[in-house]
């Protein structure tokens, strides 16, 4: 009986709340997104590949000798002789190992330098959400990744990145 009571009082608060609810302004914003289209964030990314593509280019080069030794090992193995076989084998660890050891380097340094541009654009896109979020009164804003499916009109990423690309 009690259980019955319980949920009759919430039923009537439900349906009495439903018209201040019906009164809300909702939006929904992919925060990932506005970041990530942002002009601030393609800059980062075109000065990143000119900062970073030296490494990557060695690492590429590294992967293609170690991969043209072990090419090597399968296609004449059973030709060399155990001295070249192991001279092989070394070198193809030696540069497993560099591989290792640079590609490790390179994520270090790439993350230290996407932390140190998100520290630098999330103000300023904390402060563009909020100037989208003031001008449109909205009472209530949705992450996007919570949201199944949403109409273009309650979506405010664009307005965001908009916001953001016209604060300098």
């Amino acid at each position: 009986m009690r259980k019955i009571i319980s949920v009759a009082i919430l039923s009537v608060f439900a349906l009495a709340s439903y018209p201040a609810a019906a009164q809300m302004k909702i939006a929904v914003l992919d925060y990932q997104m506005a970041l990530l289209e942002s002009d601030a964030a393609k800059r980062y990314s075109v000065d990143a590949e000119k900062k970073f593509g030296s490494q990557l280019q060695r690492l590429k080069n590294l992967e293609s000798e170690a991969k043209r030794l072990q090419d090597r090992m399968q296609r004449d193995g059973e030709k060399l002789g155990q001295t070249e076989v192991e001279k092989i084998e070394l070198e193809f660890r030696q540069k497993a190992r560099e591989f290792q050891v640079q590609s490790k380097e390179l994520n270090d340094a790439k993350a230290v330098s996407d932390r140190e541009m998100l520290e630098q654009l999330k103000p300023k896109l904390d402060k563009a959400v909020e100037g989208v979020l003031q001008a449109g009164a909205y009472d209530l804003v949705i992450d996007r990744s919570a949201v199944v499916e949403v109409k273009p009109e309650f979506d405010i990423t664009r307005q965001v990145i908009e916001r953001l690309n016209s604060a300098r």
